[in-house]
């Protein structure tokens, strides 16, 4: 089952004519999702082939940088005649701006637009093999981030074991790896434990939006296979970093480090450092080998953690 990545929008608040504001498009299988929504998202979306079948969107605050393209985006999905509901998720007490932002020209969408206020620490979304959690981030305003976590998996299923046990081929097989009891040609029992592995973790790709280095984070990117964290400023730019409740990359870096997080991919690059994207990611693999600086329309496949190894 894939996971994707697309970054939508990798500037910080200040667009260039390499970077748009902060969007990520995030695919699982056949569902889409979009993480923040800077102005011109719709454009990037059709720009790089993403489609438009978002179920979701997530805001992490209210920042323009991160939520202008939202209004454009749902009046777009009105004049392509939409009818399923759009769920927008966004920081305690934002609910009334964002409802104000979808309905900013005075006309309301022809399909249910609900918004959902994403407290840190509960669950925003939950489906039949994942979910996806809201944190706590220290920005200048209300803010979260987000984090999509998959259930473990069922384990391996060792099919020459169930042979050499009895079990014919066909729906038995299928019955053990659900983990139900069968009986064996020769009427003995086979349980599943006997045939199937421990389970295996799915994986875990956490969002940030714009944030200081924070505990939370840690905790929400422990072993995640992608954290995609902000690095508005080099190293230079640390003590402005921290009065503007931003991150550096090095910053950014010494926090996967610490979450034993897989792959680090930064974000939110100042438009101070347009065309340097590389020296802050020299900074950042200082600390961390596998940190990235994606360019816009960069797709990123995130890998089951066994692929890792």
């Amino acid at each position: 089952m894939s996971l994707e990545a697309t970054f939508l929008g990798t500037s910080g608040a200040v667009p260039t004519t390499r970077r748009n504001t902060s969007a990520v498009f995030v695919r699982r299988e056949g569902e889409r999702f979009l993480f923040d929504c800077g102005e011109g998202t719709q454009r990037q979306m059709m720009r790089f082939s993403t489609g438009f079948g978002i179920s979701h969107v997530f805001l992490t605050h209210l920042h323009g940088d991160h939520v202008l393209g939202l209004p454009g985006l749902t009046q777009t999905f009105d004049f392509n005649d939409r009818e399923e509901p759009l769920a927008v998720h966004t920081p305690p007490g934002t609910k009334r701006a964002v409802e104000n932002l979808v309905g900013v020209t005075g006309a309301r969408p022809g399909y249910p637009v609900r918004v959902h206020e994403a407290h840190p620490g509960a669950t925003v979304l939950r489906n039949d093999d994942y979910e996806v959690r809201a944190f706590e981030t220290d920005h200048r305003t209300q803010s979260v981030g987000y984090a999509l976590v998959e259930d473990d998996r069922r384990g391996r299923f060792d099919r020459e074991r169930a042979v050499e046990l009895g079990v014919p081929e066909g729906p038995k097989f299928s019955r053990l790896h659900r983990g139900e009891t069968v009986e064996a040609e020769d009427g003995t029992t086979v349980d599943p434990e006997q045939v199937v592995g421990p389970e295996r973790p799915g994986r875990t790709l956490v969002y940030t939006g714009d944030t200081r280095p924070a505990g939370a984070t840690v905790e929400a990117a422990t072993e995640a296979d992608l954290l995609i964290h902000e690095a508005t400023f080099a190293e230079d730019r640390t003590e402005r970093a921290g009065s503007t409740g931003h991150s550096t990359a090095r910053q950014a870096a010494e926090l996967a480090k610490r979450a034993d997080a897989k792959r680090l991919a930064l974000t939110h690059l100042s438009s101070r450092y347009a065309g340097e994207a590389d020296r802050l990611e020299a900074e950042a693999r200082e600390v961390f080998g596998s940190a990235f600086f994606p360019d816009d329309g960069d797709r990123v496949e995130v890998p089951y953690p066994e692929a890792h190894d």
